[in-house]
């Protein structure tokens, strides 16, 4: 049987053993629900209560701060239309960056559509913001600044602690919101140590279940819902909770978290390995991620390849990456945050996103270096010009 090179983890991570275990327990023994009043419902609020608890522990945060979502999509809307719709009297301009995720950036498009006013940051070609633009832009007027703490794409980690200090200075009654989506589980994160009041995070990113998400708040924050119904989790999300799933987040998240440190030293020496082996070979390529990236995403570009046509080779061997953004993989346009980089448009067309988890190794990385060796020279778009060939 051919040996599977799962390099994907930014779309899914594999689910834990323990956590699959634990989620079909709960679904065949503990299946009550939580907001029923006899033994069955309490058994499974008390579940829901103490991944709550768990997951409020690995962001230094209160238990009540914490909003159980069905994603990162969904954590994102309810930060940002949330937070809008009950402050009318925040300001009408708002703040993001040209290199959000799809569910940042739409969610800005439709709110322009309404009335608001939006600036769009521009990145370097690190991909990471300006502050001094960022301070130019903040104003009497601004609610909310959204900004990608760490970029799907290439890894950029964004500083943090610099925005917040723009904002304090400028205007401290504007509200940061950070999608942490790639971010959390890789690097340790304390949203009020930090000056972020909404941040937002998915599970399926660190071997949880797909399906289920989180929204920190602050408790200074006020909310509107976007789902209306019996008002569970705190009034902020109606809908009957995902027991099941949300016990597995937070199995995820504990064990996810007991080697974080572990994790991040193992996959910084794989990316190592990964771009030594490539610069060792004379496969002409270019790497996009920037050197202090999150080491978990490296962002390639191979010349004269199209990206397309190298994934589907490597699938071939058993080996799986992406392009870009799983959500946005269908879409034909070039990826929006190569772009705002500046890299030139036959790069960004030969450009792969191999991103990594605790669970590769050293000969993952190798036996991928000698495939892109096989493919590349077969799949060259330039060489029947260079042997003559029309």
């Amino acid at each position: 049987m051919k040996h599977e090179v799962y390099l994907d983890n930014s779309a899914t991570t594999r689910q834990y053993d323990e956590v699959i275990s634990l989620m079909a327990d709960i679904a065949s023994n503990k299946y009550g629900n939580p907001s029923s009043l006899h033994t069955r419902g309490i058994e499974a609020e008390k579940i829901i209560r103490s991944a709550r608890e768990t997951i409020a522990s690995t962001l230094r945060a209160d238990p009540g701060e914490i909003i159980f979502t069905s994603g990162g999509t969904e954590a994102n809307n309810l930060a940002i239309r949330g937070y809008l719709d009950a402050n009318p009297r925040a300001g009408r301009h708002l703040i993001t960056t040209k290199i959000e995720h799809p569910s940042v950036l739409e969610v800005y498009r439709h709110l322009e559509s309404q009335g608001y006013r939006v600036d769009y940051l521009d990145v370097d070609e690190n991909g990471h913001i300006v502050i001094e633009q960022l301070k130019e832009k903040i104003c009497s007027e601004t609610a909310i600044i959204s900004v990608i703490l760490v970029n799907n794409e290439t890894g950029t980690i964004q500083n943090i602690e610099d925005i917040a200090a723009a904002r304090d200075a400028l205007n401290p009654g504007t509200v940061i919101h950070a999608d942490a989506v790639q971010a959390y589980g890789k690097i340790r994160i304390m949203p009020s140590r930090t000056g972020i009041d909404l941040l937002s995070i998915s599970y399926h990113k660190i071997h949880g279940p797909m399906g289920v998400g989180a929204l920190y708040a602050s408790k200074r924050i006020k909310l509107k819902p976007l789902l209306f119904g019996g008002g569970q989790e705190s009034l902020m999300r109606s809908g009957t909770e995902n027991v099941p799933g949300i016990a597995g987040f937070g199995l995820a998240a504990r064990m996810t978290f007991e080697k974080i440190d572990e994790n991040f030293e193992k996959v910084a020496s794989l990316k190592r390995r990964f771009i030594e082996g490539l610069a060792s070979t004379d496969i002409a390529h270019h790497v996009n991620s920037p050197q202090d990236a999150l080491p978990y995403i490296i962002n390639i570009a191979f010349e004269n390849v199209r990206a397309e046509v190298l994934l589907h080779h490597l699938e071939q061997k058993g080996i799986y990456v992406s392009t870009g953004s799983a959500c946005s993989s269908h879409k034909k346009n070039r990826s929006h945050v190569l772009s705002s980089m500046n890299i030139p448009p036959q790069l960004i067309d030969g450009s792969v996103r191999f991103s990594l988890s605790g669970d590769n190794n050293d000969e993952e990385m190798d036996l991928t270096v000698k495939a892109l060796e096989d493919i590349i020279p077969v799949i060259n778009i330039n060489r029947g010009k260079r042997s003559g060939r029309k």
